[in-house]
């Protein structure tokens, strides 16, 4: 596994491989999970209220599918009450929170780079390229919606194309469109690379529910530190940028 550059004054950037980019993406990780616990736990206070909103019971639809024994023929998703308003209701609260996201990738670069953090950079998507990162998270969540309404496995092979999609919208304040054109383009040209970060980064992500289900809070937020780091890898460190409070 390569190593990637040690921290100097500038910052680090990884070599252009899966080892080095998790390992970049660990010692980034290491310097902001507080931020990304953060961003997890509003998540999951909106979740809550939809929910109560919806009148949906998860809790309540996994038990009927354990007392089903395995035998699913007559299980509906769509049947439990009030599935879909909260179907719809978070898919909205997802496009909502992406801002969110992409302030957690300004964090990392700031701690990157040894700037100032502030609790407000967290928000920084709000007031930077909004339009565009809503844009962007509505046209990836639908093509993420088409490849798992396929299969499961077709999003594994779709979503490398993605990842740097908010990185480029925070760092070089594109345009949606543009911002998916050029992730795709560098995604097909280094697609080994690309595929095998996108896989350990997101068992990674979802190792808190394997290993303890609240853990998810802690783990989920690493998927955009590897983001981060494949923006590093492959475009280069971006530098610190400011914007106006």
């Amino acid at each position: 596994m390569s190593e990637f550059n040690e921290f100097d004054q500038q910052g680090s950037v990884p070599n252009k491989d899966t080892g080095s980019i998790i390992s970049h993406s660990f010692e980034m990780y290491k310097g902001v999970f507080l931020y990304g616990i953060v961003a997890m736990i509003i998540y999951l206070i909106g979740g809550f209220i939809i929910q109560s909103v919806s009148g949906f019971n998860s809790a309540s639809m996994m038990e009927e599918m354990r007392d089903a024994g395995g035998d699913y023929s007559s299980f509906s998703y769509w049947n439990a009450p009030g599935f879909s308003l909260y179907l719809s209701l978070s898919g909205l609260l997802g496009i909502l929170l992406a801002p969110l996201y992409v302030g957690l990738i300004y964090i990392v670069n700031k701690y990157n780079t040894k700037s100032q953090i502030d609790f407000a950079d967290l928000f920084i998507g709000y007031k930077q390229n909004f339009v565009n990162i809503l844009i962007y998270s509505i046209l990836s969540g639908i093509i993420s919606s088409v490849a798992m309404a396929l299969c499961f496995f077709p999003i594994i092979f779709v979503y490398p194309f993605l990842l740097l999609g908010y990185p480029i919208l925070l760092f070089e304040n594109a345009s949606a469109t543009e911002a998916l054109g050029k992730s795709f383009n560098i995604a097909k040209e280094n697609y080994g690379t690309f595929l095998g970060t996108t896989v350990l980064g997101a068992l990674i992500s979802i190792a808190g529910i394997v290993l303890c289900g609240i853990g998810i809070i802690l783990t989920a937020p690493f998927m955009m530190i590897v983001m981060y780091s494949a923006y590093c890898a492959f475009l280069g460190k971006p530098r610190q940028i400011e914007f106006k409070k």
